[in-house]
């Protein structure tokens, strides 16, 4: 929503400083030019890019305007979701907790949070590291160079949507121009008739370059920018889960891996320790008291 907020702001600090200088909103309104200008723009993303990555840049345009996942009542469900995981393996054992990685959609446990289970990457990176752990044979610090590599490989899919929108962004001044010349090209044809018609065109073939810009850096140099954080906060859940699952292969109990998880959170959504502690030892409550 913040977003939203935010390119209405551009656009009626434009219109308003235009209307106070007296300018015809009129003018500004060709379909034409915002025709050649956005769909050529659009164009150069289906050319450069896959289908799957072009479905993505729709996915993190629809999580900049609706807001993302990562709150503080999802980081305190999963911490209260860590600690009763490890404190059941704590009593029924490894070969326990190995059935519930293996299918978490028919564990218990897991099974009373769907929204951790909708995050089906995160599940999996949880799922498979605990797995290994229990498993056995396999070092700590080898388990921790595998989440790494697993999180520098997200990282770079995540950021290649952002990189094709902030080409889309950087290509639409050019393409302001293209339609700035199409539009001198009409007028040249126009030379000889009335003053008015000559003026009109002229003026339509300026606004070719105005969206060109304002697209640029008022709407979609922006929304690339919110998409990276959105990205960096996706970056925070993943190291969030990285840090619980270093806790368990190190043996830490339940309490002092939710809490070395607790440490890896973000200050802006990190509950604190006596929200964590009541959700975690006290009962269900708390996430939703926490939304």
């Amino acid at each position: 929503m913040i977003s939203i907020v935010g390119i209405l702001i551009v656009f009626g600090a434009i219109i308003g400083g235009y209307l106070m200088e007296h300018g015809n909103l009129h003018v500004l309104i060709q379909p034409a030019e915002l025709l050649i200008i956005f769909g050529s723009a659009v164009g150069t993303v289906v050319v450069a890019n896959p289908l799957p990555i072009i479905i993505r840049i729709g996915q993190g345009l629809v999580a900049v305007f609706t807001g993302g996942p990562y709150t503080k009542a999802l980081y305190l469900e999963n911490l209260k979701m860590i600690y009763e995981l490890y404190n059941y393996a704590r009593k029924a054992g490894t070969a326990k907790l190995e059935e519930d990685v293996d299918n978490p959609s028919k564990s218990a446990i897991f099974s009373k949070y769907p929204k951790f289970l909708k995050f089906h990457h995160a599940a999996d990176f949880l799922c498979d590291t605990l797995r290994m752990a229990v498993s056995g044979g396999v070092e700590a610090h080898d388990i921790d160079q595998m989440m790494d590599v697993d999180l520098e490989v997200h990282h770079r899919e995540s950021g290649t949507p952002i990189s094709a929108l902030s080409t889309m962004a950087d290509a639409l001044p050019g393409l302001g121009i293209v339609a700035a010349v199409l539009g001198i090209v009409i007028t040249m044809g126009a030379l000889g008739g009335p003053k008015e018609e000559i003026g009109h065109k002229v003026a339509s073939a300026l606004v070719g370059t105005f969206l060109g810009i304002l697209l640029c850096y008022g709407v979609f140099g922006p929304l690339a920018a919110a998409m990276t954080k959105q990205n960096d906060a996706e970056a925070n859940y993943f190291g969030f889960l990285r840090m619980a699952a270093v806790a368990f292969v190190k043996g830490l109990s339940p309490i002092m891996a939710v809490e070395l998880a607790r440490r890896s959170i973000p200050s802006t959504v990190r509950p604190s320790f006596k929200e964590t502690e009541a959700a975690c030892r006290g009962g269900g409550q708390v996430a939703s008291k926490a939304a």
